[in-house]
């Protein structure tokens, strides 16, 4: 591994230089050689998550998980933030849209948290397993007919498959008709790249759709948000969907991504299950990489240092899942014992359907295109210079051009559930012997209107 920090120089987190930057391009370049010279300092470390913001950011999975699970001591509440109420954080900082309180189960605590936490994950609990694994099917195949029959042979997988797949699964689950599918898609996309008034664009899509449903409710995650015993009022509503679909979205794009390259990579051993691949991302690569903002209710020593009351403390899920102080004990933890989803109260209640997503996705990708490689190795790809997540920039393929038949003729019965990819002289036989349909014709309008006119055969 590459290491940032010669011994014989100065590193840039010691008293000399200010806190350790987790961000910018010598971050993105080696986020693992920041994580070890951070664990110097012990179980936290002072690090600056964005221009002119300091937090505590926790590298050991040992304290990791007695912050998570002690919601006595750590709370989710920034309106606590100390620097935020005191004007020091800058109006224009890139880590107010991330860490700010918003009414929603994430920066909620006790009873309100528990209320709004309920709603999701009984909700989520009626999302039918085989539905989903055939919604992102559908849209893991419209998104390969767009690329893979143009002569090229060539695609980037980030742009191209990672990254709107999620969006085109969660607006399909939601609910949308055509129109405000397109404007949640331009609105969270836009968040995610900075975009001025994204917000306001997704707030107003997110609002017209909740409006449609008291109208006209159906069998999607919104109606059942609104309907829940717990008795969301629309804002609140509205925010949690917000929250599924920011904490559900940029995750999976960097899952689905890091996972396809670890599987098409040079060291991948053949013969091994997609799962494999996932279970490998969500351990050393953590899609959610430095997040879940807590705040002291009282002044807290942890390992020789001295946690202050309501000034941030960072989880740093990559870097905890990483611990060399796990490394003996990995074979013998259980495969989920990462923090990839949380743990404690907060944990993420979308973890089992992420996982099928992202299997279904990769999955899809590889039968589709059976003889699809990276264009380059695993080691040199890049990483995302940003503390958030730990996501490729892009993933280069190339394959052998071929069209992907419509969904309506293409999908799987919604009895059958996902299949491993097939490998050696099968995949090279299921390339030869698919049947081939012309690519569909191009729709006006956003993404979901011409997702939803090629699922009908339009």
């Amino acid at each position: 591994m590459q290491q940032p920090f010669e011994a014989q120089e100065i590193p840039p987190g010691c008293p000399a230089h200010g806190n350790v930057q987790l961000y910018g391009p010598a971050f993105g370049a080696d986020p693992d050689g920041h994580y070890a010279h951070l664990r110097g300092s012990g179980p936290s470390a002072p690090v600056d998550i964005a221009p002119d913001v300091p937090v505590e950011l926790i590298t050991s999975y040992d304290a990791a998980l007695y912050v998570l699970q002690n919601p006595a001591s750590f709370v989710r509440d920034s309106r606590r933030w100390n620097a935020l109420n005191a004007g020091l954080v800058p109006p224009d900082s890139p880590a107010l849209p991330m860490m700010s309180y918003r009414p929603n189960a994430l920066f909620s605590d006790g009873a309100a948290h528990a209320r709004l936490r309920q709603a999701v994950t009984d909700s989520l609990a009626t999302v039918n397993e085989l539905q989903l694994i055939r919604q992102t099917q559908q849209s893991a195949d419209y998104l390969i007919s767009r690329f893979s029959s143009e002569p090229r042979g060539q695609a980037e997988l980030m742009a191209e498959y990672a990254q709107p797949l999620p969006l085109l699964v969660f607006s399909d689950l939601f609910g949308c008709p055509p129109e405000i599918g397109d404007r949640v898609i331009a609105g969270i996309s836009g968040i995610f790249e900075g975009t001025p008034g994204s917000d306001e664009v997704l707030g107003g899509a997110l609002a017209e759709l909740i409006a449609l449903k008291r109208r006209r409710p159906a069998a999607d995650l919104t109606t059942r948000l609104m309907e829940h015993s717990a008795q969301l009022s629309d804002e609140e509503v509205l925010h949690q969907l917000v929250t599924l679909l920011s904490g559900g979205t940029a995750p999976l794009t960097a899952a689905i991504g890091t996972s396809s390259a670890l599987y098409l990579g040079e060291e991948w051993q053949s013969g091994l299950p997609v799962e494999d691949a996932i279970a490998q991302t969500l351990w050393n690569y953590a899609p959610i990489a430095n997040y879940a903002a807590h705040y002291p209710t009282h002044d807290v020593e942890l390992g020789g240092r001295l946690l202050r009351a309501n000034d941030p403390v960072l989880v740093s899920f990559a870097a905890a899942n990483t611990d060399p102080k796990l490394t003996e004990h990995r074979q013998q933890l259980s495969a989920k014992a990462h923090l990839a989803f949380g743990a404690g109260p907060h944990a993420c209640p979308a973890k089992d359907p992420a996982f099928m997503i992202a299997v279904t996705a990769v999955e899809t990708l590889l039968n589709r295109l059976p003889d699809v490689e990276m264009r380059v190795p695993f080691k040199t790809l890049a990483w995302a210079p940003t503390p958030w997540s730990r996501s490729l920039v892009t993933l280069p393929v190339r394959f052998t051009p071929r069209a992907v038949a419509a969904a309506a003729e293409t999908a799987q019965p919604q009895a059958q559930a996902h299949q491993q990819p097939a490998s050696g002289d099968q995949r090279s036989a299921a390339r030869s012997s698919r049947p081939t349909a012309p690519a569909a014709p191009q729709h006006k309008g956003g993404m979901f209107s011409r997702f939803l006119a090629w699922t009908r055969g339009e």
